[in-house]
């Protein structure tokens, strides 16, 4: 199985909220996702239109997208257990669960962040084996097809970045439907379709990852994550 641990960092770094150290790490970023043999070429050329955005825009336009795009509404949200808990109190056990895995990797969270953030999602991803990885893609794989439909229906090229991990889960890539399809090239950004079928489909649903259950680590050596957002 390949290694995709590289790629899952770098789709965090471009699905997190941008800042310099993105921008100047986007050529290298270009070059790896080009490279990488479980991207068909539709999804190497959404990827480049992507990096093509990040780099030729302003950071502050740029995190000014971000928040539009995806703080905004529940349909583009970056935060997984939403789409299936909305805010029950079963979200914040399966957020206890994961938050137990991530630590059990002495991987711990900073500055108010939450588990279930894709960009941490994929970075705990990064630190395990390939076919755990893959696996654990796998679970949240219909999340992340819709919320990569609803992102190509407001047309915004990070459609690109959710949408490259169904590959990586071993799912088919993105078939957007029809009337979204066409409308990706015509909408304005802050129009969506109707997402709560959606959402209605899975906010009842319970949640399980591999090995939510990790005991927490007595002695931590952490990787941190940090919420880049302004308060």
């Amino acid at each position: 199985m390949e290694d995709n641990r590289p790629i899952f960092s770098m789709l965090s770094a471009l699905l997190d909220y941008p800042d310099q150290s993105l921008l100047d790490g986007l050529a290298e970023i270009r070059i790896a996702l080009a490279r990488h043999r479980a991207f068909p070429p539709a999804t190497r050329s959404a990827l480049n239109d992507l990096v093509d955005r990040l780099s030729t825009a302003s950071l502050m336009d740029l995190q000014e997208e971000y928040v539009e795009t995806f703080d905004r509404g529940r349909t583009t949200s970056l935060y997984l257990f939403e789409h299936v808990h909305g805010e029950s109190r079963e979200r914040g056990q399966a957020m206890v669960d994961l938050l137990a895995m991530y630590e059990a990797k002495e991987l711990f969270l900073t500055d108010g962040e939450l588990p279930d953030y894709l960009p941490v999602f994929l970075e705990f991803l990064a630190q395990e084996t390939p076919a755990k990885a893959s696996g654990l893609l796998g679970e949240v794989a219909n999340i992340v097809r819709a919320i990569a439909t609803q992102l190509a229906a407001r047309n915004t090229p990070y459609f690109a970045a959710v949408a490259a991990l169904l590959p990586l889960a071993g799912e088919a890539p993105l078939a957007i439907p029809a009337p979204v399809a066409a409308s990706v090239a015509n909408i304005p950004p802050s129009r969506e379709v109707d997402g709560q079928a959606l959402d209605q489909e899975w906010q009842d649903e319970p949640v399980s990852f591999l090995g939510a259950q990790a005991p927490l680590l007595e002695t931590p050596q952490p990787i941190r994550f940090y919420d880049k957002r302004p308060s």
